[in-house]
């Protein structure tokens, strides 16, 4: 047993924990690191929890896909925000999350040795779920601004391809893939018989007039996208609720049985607890989400604002989603030494881009989505003297 390889050996250990600890051994640390937002959910949210306590039938377990009465929610944002009807041809499934959602996704549609095409810089979770399953991440970069490369992930495909997983807006980049490219890898996928995974746990965070497109809308050439389109959504971000685990998936019907097998040996039900202030929270008056937007579009300005101050020692894309910025820093000191540096130095924390796949050349993930306005300017203040200290 002693020299037994675990596949898990060649999982990467999550940066979130590895970053929380040096914060933690350096007290007074700004975090600019974790992507989750300062704001709690809606009222509405905790008013639905008396509802759940009411009812002793909800300690019990519920249906594997979710309560019926939050799929009708789910189903009504879907067709208003996202344009997406669910009809015999999909499924709505309730997850733990988005990133179980996307396990889902990986474990339905593969067997061991297959292959799921990500674009670079990747959402690390993303890549650790395609090794925890025993299959392989095809890595395609993207071009100088972080859009994809529609030709070079056509040429990435091989008879072991599954998948192509696009992430809109962007972790960890920020940026907003157009509807044009986003269409062209979606026909791509329908015309090879593989799927496309769209990632869309930051639909609401656009900035500056951008929308954002769930491929799942898209019909080309007559066909129903809904057949090979795996959609996935979070509340985490947008309703505050991160701790809460509740995210949902749009799939494919033939994908459903599949699918609530993985779910009820891993989960057997989404915390119905959850469910029901899910349920409260997407009733929500729209204000509630675009109050908050407001408030942290004002920190962006402040950042992209501070940023400016860095010119000449990192190059910075416009990003127009979600609340990242990510930074190519010009130096030849390697990303995770760089940003032990501006914790034990500085106190300000950021996760280094080779945990995103960036293995070549130096760069950093800037978030700034958990931060109110004064912790925000304090922060990029110390990543800003930090970087230019350092690199100068």
């Amino acid at each position: 047993m002693a020299n037994t390889i675990s596949r898990m050996e060649s999982v990467q250990s999550p940066i979130i924990t590895v970053v929380g600890e040096l914060i933690r051994n350096n007290p007074g640390t700004i975090s600019l690191g974790q992507g989750v937002v300062s704001y709690p959910p809606p009222a509405e949210a905790i008013e639905f929890l008396p509802k759940f306590l009411a009812e002793n039938s909800n300690n019990l377990y519920k249906p594997v896909e979710g309560i019926p009465q939050l799929l009708a929610v789910i189903k009504e944002k879907l067709n208003s925000f996202n344009a997406i009807e669910i009809n015999d041809d999909n499924r709505i499934v309730v997850t733990a999350g988005s990133n179980m959602a996307f396990m889902n996704a990986v474990l339905a549609i593969t067997s061991a040795g297959d292959e799921i095409i990500l674009n670079a810089p990747y959402y690390f979770n993303h890549e650790m779920a395609i090794a925890i399953a025993g299959c392989h991440p095809v890595v395609v970069e993207t071009d100088e601004n972080y859009q994809l490369k529609v030709n070079a992930i056509a040429a990435a495909i091989t008879p072991k391809t599954r998948a192509v997983v696009t992430i809109s807006p962007n972790n960890p980049t920020g940026v907003v893939y157009s509807e044009a490219e986003l269409l062209s890898v979606n026909q791509l996928c329908q015309q090879r018989g593989i799927y496309h995974i769209s990632d869309e746990t930051y639909e609401y965070f656009t900035f500056d007039g951008v929308k954002h497109v769930s491929p799942a809308s898209f019909l080309a050439n007559k066909f129903s996208n809904n057949k090979h389109t795996i959609s996935l959504y979070s509340l985490s971000k947008a309703y505050g609720f991160a701790s809460w685990r509740i995210g949902y998936m749009v799939i494919p019907t033939e994908l459903f049985v599949s699918i609530k097998k993985i779910q009820d040996t891993i989960l057997i039900c989404p915390p119905v607890i959850s469910q029901y202030a899910a349920l409260g929270a997407l009733q929500a008056k729209p204000e509630y989400i675009q109050h908050h937007l407001d408030e942290i579009s004002q920190v962006r300005k402040l950042v992209m604002r501070s940023l400016k101050d860095l010119t000449g020692i990192c190059q910075i894309t416009a990003a127009d989603g979600a609340f990242y910025f990510f930074l190519k820093v010009n130096t030849d000191i390697d990303a995770f030494s760089l940003v032990e540096r501006l914790i034990k130095e500085y106190q300000v924390a950021v996760i280094p881009g080779t945990t995103f796949g960036m293995q070549h050349g130096c760069y950093l993930r800037v978030a700034y989505g958990a931060l109110l306005i004064d912790t925000a300017k304090a922060g990029i203040e110390r990543l800003v003297k930090g970087l230019q200290e350092i690199i100068n």
